[in-house]
C-alpha cells in the first residue's frame, strides 16, 4: 500500500507554469484542446506521399483532407470540406444510417479513397461525389444528384468510379462520361451492393461489392431485409418528432437474407455465389486472391461460433470450403485475411487461446505457424511482399502498451519490434515497400504522427503536435495529471488492468471523492498508455479522483480472458469492477462513501447493474443510452455473447437492469439518452423510466434531441452532456451533498 501511495504523489504534473482554469467552454470549443491531429492517415499506394483528415482551426466538426509529400514539402489541404459542403443538405436515411455505423461525427471531408496507381482520390462530400487528380492538382465534381451516392470506390486498374445510389450499384469512366446503371430494380426492402445493419454494425463490414484486380468483374451482395422485423420508433427532434418504420433485427428473431452474385462488369450478367443450403447465415467478409482467379468469402454461422472461408470460382459461383475455424464461444471476424502474390494467404486465428498469425497455401493447407506466446496479435496492417514479412500491431509486452512488429513469413523467427515501447500506436502500411504512416500517443504526449521507413526509422513529420507554447493545451499543461497503472486479481486468478489519475494539488493525507469511467463490454478496452480527453480534466480540475479498470471481457487479452462473459451479460464484469471499487475503497486517500460510476452505451448498462447491486458501493451513476434489456438489442452482438432467449433464459433474466431497480436508491441515477437512437432504442431507457416511476423512486433524466447513439454528437451537445454530468456528481459526491 505505501509503493502505491508513493507513486500516486510522485504522479506530478508536467509543468510548473501557471496554469489558466479550464472551462467545459473551452474544452469543446476550437481549435481542439489535443492539438492538430491527423486522422483517416492513409499512404499513397507506392508510398510518396500521406493523406489525411484533419479538423479545421476554427471548427472542430468539419474536417479537410489534406497532403503530406514524402519529399519533405509542407503539408498542405487537397479539399476543403467547407467549401465543397452545399448548405442545408439533408443526407438520405442510407447515408444517416452507414455514418452512425461507422461513428462519423464530422462533416465536410470525413472518407476517401485512393486509386491503386495513386493518381487519384475519390472524396465523398455530403452525398456527392469528388474526384481529385494529382498531376493536375484539379478537383473535379462527378456527381451532382438529388440521392446520395454512397459507398464511392476507384476500380483496382483505374478505369471506373463506382457507388451506391437508391440501392443499386452505378459505374462511371474515371476519364469522363455517362454513369450507367449495373444493377436496377435495387429497393429499400431489397438492395444491391450494400451492407446491412448488422454487417456494418456488429461485424464491421461497410460495403457490399468488391471489385476483381483486372476490374471485369464485381462481386456484390443482394440484401433482402422483408423477413426482417419492422421497428416502429419515434425519432423525436427539436421541432416535433416522426415516426420511424425501421428494419432492426432483434435477438431472435430474423435476420435479412444477404447473397452474393458475381456480375460482368461489360455485360452486367450475374451468377450467383453458392454459400451452402442455410441461409441464415453471415457474410463476414469477401476478398479477391490477387490473381483474380478466386473469391475468398468468409461465412459465419448464426450463432457465430463457427467460420468458413470459402473459395469460389468467379465464373460459376461455385464454392468449396477450404477452412473452419470454431469455437465454443464465438469466433470474432477480422481483417487479417491478406491474399499474397504467390498464391497463399496469411490468415489470424485464435486456435491456441491467443490471436495470432499463420500462413496457408491458396488452396487452405496450413503452412506454418507466424507468431506464438501468451500475448494476442491485435491486427496485420499490412505486408511488405518483397521482403516477405507481416506487419502486425499488438501488445506483446504489456496489454496496455501496442507497437508494430515485423515478423517474417518465410523465416520463421521472433517477431522485430518497429517502433518503441512506452504508449500506444497505430499504423497505416503502404501497399509496397513496408513504409508507414505511424501515429503515436501516451498519457504526457498528444496524438502525433510520422512517416516511417520499413525498418521503422524516422523520415519526416505528417502532424508533430508538439505540446509547447503555442500548443492549445500548453496553458492548462500544470494541471495535467499522468496516470498510475496497476493490477488487481479477478476472482479467477486473471490480472485485471486499471488506471487511475488524481486531482491537481492531490494530497495523500486528505480523502477523494471518485468517479470509475467504466465501458466493460467485450470488443473494447479503456485501460491503455494513450493520451487522454481534455474533457475528463474538468473532473479532475473539480476534486475528483478518476478510476477505471478493464474487466474480465475486454478486448486485447487471451480468449479465457474474453470468453468470462460467455452467455452471462452482467455476471464477471460487474463482479471485477466490485473489486476495483473495493480496491478503491481500502486506499486512505479515497472517501469509500462518495463513489460515482458513469458510462455510455453497454458502460450505461454497466452503470445501471452496479447502481443495483445490493448494498451498492455507489452513492451515484450517469448512465448513458444503456440497454436495459437484452431481448431488445440486434442478433448478431446478442447471440454472439448469450446466445438467444430460448436456449439462455437464466442468463436473460439475470441480465435485466429491470428486476433489480429495487435496489437502487432514490436520487442516485442520472439517466441520459439521444432521442433518435436507432442502435440502443430509446425503449431501452423508458422502460427504466417506468419502473422507476412505478416504484416511487427519485431520478433524474437528460434527453437529447434528434441524437442517434453516435452521431449528432458534436461539440455543443457533448459539452452540454458534461456539464450535466458534472453538476449532477457535484450534488451527489461533494460534501455537504
Amino acid at each position: 500500500m505505501k509503493l502505491v501511495v508513493a507513486a500516486v504523489v510522485a504522479s506530478m504534473s508536467l509543468s510548473t507554469a501557471h496554469a489558466e482554469a479550464l472551462t467545459p467552454e473551452r474544452v469543446f470549443a476550437s481549435p481542439d484542446l489535443s492539438g492538430p491531429q491527423a486522422r483517416g492517415v492513409a499512404l499513397a499506394p507506392d508510398g510518396s506521399a500521406v493523406t489525411y483528415l484533419k479538423a479545421k482551426a476554427d471548427d472542430v466538426d468539419v474536417t479537410d483532407l489534406w497532403i503530406a509529400d514524402v519529399k519533405g514539402a509542407a503539408p498542405h489541404m487537397l479539399i476543403d470540406g467547407r467549401a465543397l459542403s452545399p448548405d442545408n443538405h439533408e443526407l438520405s436515411e442510407a447515408e444517416k444510417s452507414r455514418r452512425e455505423r461507422l461513428g462519423l461525427k464530422t462533416h465536410g471531408v470525413v472518407e476517401y479513397h485512393w486509386d491503386e496507381q495513386g493518381k487519384y482520390i475519390l472524396a465523398p462530400v455530403q452525398g456527392d461525389l469528388w474526384l481529385y487528380e494529382r498531376k493536375s492538382g484539379q478537383t473535379r465534381r462527378l456527381t451532382q444528384t438529388s440521392g446520395d451516392e454512397i459507398d464511392g470506390k476507384i476500380s483496382l486498374k483505374g478505369g471506373f468510379v463506382s457507388f451506391v445510389r437508391d440501392d443499386n450499384l452505378y459505374l462511371m469512366p474515371l476519364v469522363g462520361g455517362a454513369e450507367r446503371a449495373l444493377t436496377t430494380d435495387g429497393s429499400e426492402l431489397k438492395s444491391w451492393a450494400t451492407a446491412e445493419f448488422i454487417a456494418q454494425e456488429e461485424l464491421h463490414r461497410f460495403t457490399g461489392y468488391w471489385w476483381s484486380p483486372d476490374e471485369t468483374k464485381i462481386a456484390l451482395t443482394h440484401v433482402d431485409q422483408s423477413g426482417v422485423d419492422v421497428i416502429d420508433r419515434v425519432d423525436i427532434g427539436a421541432e416535433g418528432g416522426t415516426v420511424v418504420h425501421q428494419r432492426y433485427p432483434r435477438v431472435g428473431r430474423p435476420n435479412a437474407v444477404v447473397e452474393l452474385y458475381v456480375a460482368d462488369v461489360a455485360s452486367g450478367a450475374r451468377v450467383k455465389v453458392d454459400l451452402g443450403p442455410n441461409p441464415d447465415i453471415y457474410l463476414a467478409r469477401a476478398d479477391w486472391s490477387k490473381d483474380g482467379r478466386t473469391l475468398y468469402v468468409q461465412r459465419l454461422t448464426r450463432d457465430q461460433k463457427r467460420l468458413d472461408l470459402l473459395a469460389v470460382d468467379p465464373a460459376t459461383g461455385a464454392a468449396k470450403v477450404i477452412l473452419t475455424e470454431t469455437s465454443p464461444h464465438w469466433v470474432d471476424a477480422t481483417e487479417d485475411l491478406k491474399p499474397l502474390k504467390a498464391g497463399g494467404f496469411l490468415w489470424s486465428s485464435e486456435r491456441d487461446g491467443n490471436r495470432h498469425l499463420y500462413l496457408y497455401a491458396g488452396d487452405g493447407k496450413l503452412v506454418r505457424q507466424l507468431t506464438h506466446g501468451d500475448w494476442p496479435v491485435d491486427k496485420l496492417e499490412g505486408v511488405d511482399e518483397a521482403r516477405h514479412v507481416a506487419i502486425f500491431a499488438a501488445s506483446k509486452e504489456t496489454p496496455i502498451e501496442r507497437r508494430l512488429y515485423e515478423v517474417s513469413w518465410a523465416k520463421p523467427g521472433e517477431p522485430k519490434p518497429l517502433t518503441p515501447g512506452g504508449g500506444w500506436w497505430t499504423a497505416e502500411v503502404a501497399k509496397t515497400g513496408g513504409a508507414f504512416a505511424g501515429s503515436y500517443s501516451d498519457p504526457g504526449t498528444p496524438p502525433r504522427t510520422a512517416l516511417y521507413r520499413a525498418d521503422g526509422t524516422f523520415v519526416r513529420w505528417i502532424e508533430e503536435n508538439p505540446l509547447k507554447p503555442g500548443h492549445p493545451f500548453y496553458p492548462y499543461l500544470d494541471h495535467l495529471r499522468v496516470p498510475e497503472f496497476g493490477t488487481i486479481k479477478a476472482a479467477d486468478g486473471q490480472p485485471l488492468h486499471w488506471w487511475m489519475r488524481t486531482p491537481y494539488g492531490f494530497d495523500p493525507t486528505k480523502r477523494y471523492p471518485v468517479i470509475v469511467q467504466v465501458y466493460g463490454g467485450p470488443g473494447a478496452q479503456t485501460v491503455q498508455k494513450h493520451w487522454a480527453s481534455p474533457a475528463d480534466q474538468l473532473l479532475l480540475d473539480a476534486g475528483y479522483i478518476l478510476f477505471q479498470l478493464d474487466n474480465r471481457g475486454s478486448a486485447n487479452r487471451s480468449v479465457a480472458f474474453k470468453a468470462a462473459l460467455d452467455r452471462r451479460a452482467g455476471g464477471p464484469e460487474v463482479e471485477d469492477q466490485l473489486v476495483g471499487t473495493a480496491y478503491l475503497k481500502s486506499l486512505p486517500y479515497v472517501d469509500g462513501a462518495r463513489l460515482g460510476v458513469t458510462g455510455f452505451s453497454y458502460g450505461g448498462y454497466m452503470t445501471l447493474m452496479l447502481l443495483t447491486v445490493p448494498n451498492s458501493p455507489f452513492a451515484a451513476g450517469v448512465a448513458g443510452a444503456p440497454v436495459t434489456d437484452w431481448t431488445l438489442y440486434d442478433t448478431a452482438y446478442t447471440e454472439r455473447y448469450m446466445g438467444t432467449p430460448e436456449d439462455n433464459a437464466e442468463g436473460y433474466r439475470l441480465s435485466q437492469v429491470t428486476g433489480r431497480l429495487a435496489n437502487m436508491r432514490p436520487g442516485a441515477l442520472l439517466l441520459v439518452h439521444g432521442m433518435a437512437d436507432d442502435n440502443v432504442i430509446f425503449e431501452n431507457s423508458t422502460r427504466v423510466l417506468a419502473t422507476l416511476q412505478a416504484q416511487g423512486v427519485a431520478f433524474e433524466m437528460m434527453t437529447y434531441p434528434g441524437l442517434r447513439h453516435r452521431t449528432g454528437w458534436t461539440a455543443k451537445p457533448l459539452m452540454h452532456r458534461t456539464q450535466a454530468t458534472l453538476d449532477f456528481f457535484n450534488r451527489k459526491l461533494k460534501p455537504g451533498s
